[in-house]
């Protein structure tokens, strides 16, 4: 219908629809959409904003797509390269589930492959990161990160490459679309991407590999949902395919709740199965990076989280080197990652994510891609590890590169996320599978609790040395609670504690002031919080949905900026910190630099 007019055709790009918003318009594809469009050469033109404002030539312009005129100003005045062109795609708008870390990435590409003697062309819709800097990479397109905004500069630049492995989700969603229009899409194959998704495909990788995985199933309704999550015995983990920060992933506890999740997690899937998969309550959860060439695998990290499998990665804090988990262990996850990598023939970077209970190893999911960890575990190790993967990419291999083995280091290095709940009165703290955090921190130290508190004061949760805390403890953890309420009992800490935990405490024979219920009555939870009486909360809830109670007393706890403890193991790192914190008396600062000089290895970028 648009080809018969292409006045109309010209008309309604000027106006900013997009391809696809035409298809949906005129019940056809996307594809049929470009190709009509192609055919009457109706393409975009490029203008440039000028960074010297005339003054002088401007090296490094910025480019954009416009449909109002013909001519194209891009490269008035800029002679062609004969430099190899790659396209490096980033992640546009900052969000939750996809943020600055990503952008790291690009950033890091960008400079290696410049060095490299490549032309880099950066596609990225966002100002406010890095890769959008005018001296990131040699030609930057803010362009949303579109499948028709990259096909256009791609063809326009003739690039030889392009990078989708580096921006997140969004542009790796793109990676099959983006190939079956031309595109060399360089480093993991598109169709590794699409397998390492496809859940029939990857119970087949598991069972190749030997590695054990919890009990799961796919559904595209609610019925086969149900007949899933009956199967497999509740508590089930329902999460949606291709989305970012875990949007839409939720614990699932019995078939009442099933029907609203699943719901949510359908409309965030867009047309994919949702996956379900048997929770494994009391896990630890364990993310490890890996670096590939094709022939060598080499290990960045692996990191254990320090809050139990059901907190989404993106919101725990996590360790390097893994602190509770056996060499035994740690050797069989090498042994997995270097076999996954190996059967997804991955070229670049992969995240996976175990879950390890009673020292059985689990595997959740593996990502052939860049995770949000890479800047962390770069700067615990001392290894870029972005430009190694990108120069890897570009043809090198981890031999010429010089980095062929995992790096053994001296310190320990917390990773924490930073979590915007005081920007948002009324909305519970409590962490859960899908994302909240938007940002993260690191700290670093040779003693692992000074680690944890370095960690904790640059995430701006600053633990009190002094005062009363409040504890608030489901059944299920009261036994280790308690063992940690006799460590706060010893560190002077005055407690407090809902009736049930101050009945368990006693019975311990630790001292704690009883409290009600904030619907039971009072003096209550927030009664302490109004009169300053406590300085710290531990509010370690079931397992099904929050009680409003508990929604209450952590809402008012971040009104107020009191540090909250959501989790037992969370509560042990807390107090470890604080012990030695009061027997060192003093946090040591050192560089980067400084702690990896001896870890550092002859790497030849």
């Amino acid at each position: 219908m648009l080809a018969a007019d292409p006045e109309l055709f010209r008309q309604s790009k000027e106006f900013g629809y997009s391809d696809r918003q035409l298809a949906s318009m005129t019940h056809s594809t996307e594809a049929q959409v470009r190709a009509a469009r192609e055919q009457l050469d109706l393409t975009p033109v490029y203008g440039l904003v000028d960074t010297c404002a005339a003054e002088f030539k401007a090296f490094t312009p910025y480019f954009y797509s416009t449909w109002s005129t013909e001519r194209d100003l891009a490269d008035l005045g800029n002679a062609p390269s004969a430099k190899k062109k790659i396209m490096i795609l980033g992640g546009g708008p900052n969000r939750i589930g996809q943020g600055i870390e990503f952008d790291y990435c690009c950033v890091h590409a960008c400079y290696a492959l410049r060095e490299a003697g490549f032309e880099t062309v950066m596609v990225n819709s966002n100002p406010e990161t890095v890769s959008t800097d005018y001296d990131t990479s040699d030609k930057l397109y803010f362009e949303p990160v579109t499948l028709e905004d990259v096909l256009a500069v791609y063809r326009r630049e003739a690039c030889d490459g392009a990078i989708v492995q580096f921006g997140g989700q969004t542009p790796l969603n793109l990676a099959k679309a983006l190939a079956d229009n031309g595109v060399t899409v360089i480093g993991t194959s598109p169709e590794s991407i699409e397998q390492a998704e496809d859940r029939e495909f990857f119970k087949q990788l598991a069972h190749k590999v030997g590695v054990r995985q919890p009990e799961n199933g796919t559904a595209t309704d609610y019925a086969g949902a149900l007949a899933v999550a009956r199967r497999i015995g509740f508590p089930v983990l329902v999460r949606p395919s291709f989305v970012l920060g875990g949007r839409a992933m939720a614990i699932v506890y019995d078939e009442a709740s099933l029907a609203d999740f699943i719901k949510e997690a359908f409309a965030a899937s867009e047309g994919h199965p949702v996956l379900i998969d048997k929770f494994l309550e009391d896990a630890i959860e364990v993310d490890v990076d890996c670096i590939s060439d094709g022939e060598i695998q080499v290990l960045g990290a692996i990191m254990e989280h320090v809050e139990k499998a059901g907190i989404h990665s993106g919101d725990s804090a996590c360790s390097i080197p893994p602190r509770s988990l056996s060499p035994a262990v740690c050797d069989e996850i090498r042994r997995y990652t270097h076999a996954l990598a190996k059967e997804l023939k991955v070229i670049g970077l992969m995240n996976v994510q175990y879950a390890v209970q009673h020292d059985t190893v689990y595997i959740l999911e593996v990502n052939p891609r860049a995770s949000r960890t890479i800047p962390y575990v770069s700067k615990a190790i001392g290894v870029p590890l972005a430009r190694l993967a990108a120069l890897v990419m570009a043809g090198r291999s981890l031999k010429q590169l010089g980095f062929t083995k995992e790096v053994e280091v001296r310190h320990f290095a917390f990773k924490e996320a930073v979590l915007p709940f005081n920007r948002f009165p009324g909305c519970d703290v409590l962490l859960s599978p899908e994302m909240h955090s938007t940002g993260e921190v690191m700290g670093i130290d040779p003693d692992p609790g000074m680690a944890y508190v370095k960690s904790q004061l640059a995430a701006g949760n600053p633990l009190p040395q002094t005062g009363s805390v409040f504890l608030s403890v489901a059944d299920h953890d009261k036994p280790d609670a308690v063992a940690m309420a006799r460590e706060l009992t010893g560190l002077g800490y005055t407690l407090y504690a809902t009736r049930g935990t101050a009945t368990a405490l006693r019975d311990a024979g630790i001292p704690a002031r009883a409290v009600f219920r904030i619907s039971d009555g009072r003096p209550n939870a927030l009664d302490l919080i109004a009169d300053n009486d406590i300085q710290w909360i531990v509010n370690v809830p079931t397992g099904a949905k929050p009680a409003q109670d508990e929604i209450r007393m952590r809402t008012e706890a971040i009104r107020r900026g009191l540090p909250i403890t959501t989790t037992v193991r969370g509560l042990q790192s807390a107090v470890e910190g604080i012990k030695r914190l009061r027997t060192l008396k003093r946090c040591e600062i050192l560089s980067l630099q400084e702690y990896n000089r001896k870890t550092a290895l002859p790497i030849t970028l």
